[in-house]
């Protein structure tokens, strides 16, 4: 429970992050990028698998090039549904995807070294 925790109060700090290097993502505060964080998981664990398997044939053909649009729109449908998080556009919605999934990636390996059992 407290890795889970841990984790998502980081990636509401990389959220924060995101907005600070990108201009056309805005957070409002830390409340609100918490918020943000925990809509940005539900819809990644919710709606991102249906899309995925909906898109098979174009992420197919794309060579799994498609998987930023889905991850740029799951980015873009939270901000659309929060008030403290707002992004002005898709090609913001796919910068500000990209930077935040490193930072994701980042944050589990982190995550995973701090909390291993050795």
């Amino acid at each position: 429970m407290l890795k889970l925790i841990v984790r998502w109060l980081l990636l509401a700090a990389a959220l924060l992050l995101v907005a600070y290097l990108y201009p056309g993502v805005s957070v409002a505060s830390f409340g609100a990028a918490m918020v943000a964080a925990l809509v940005l998981g539900l819809l990644n664990t919710i709606v991102r698998p249906l899309l995925v398997l909906l898109t098979l044939p174009v992420t197919l053909l794309t060579l799994g090039l498609f998987l930023f649009v889905i991850n740029a729109l799951m980015f873009w449908a939270a901000a659309g549904v929060l008030d403290g998080f707002h992004v002005t556009g898709f090609a913001a919605a796919l910068i500000g995807s990209l930077i935040y999934s490193l930072c994701g990636m980042v944050i589990d390996v982190a995550v995973e070294r701090l909390f291993s059992k050795d």
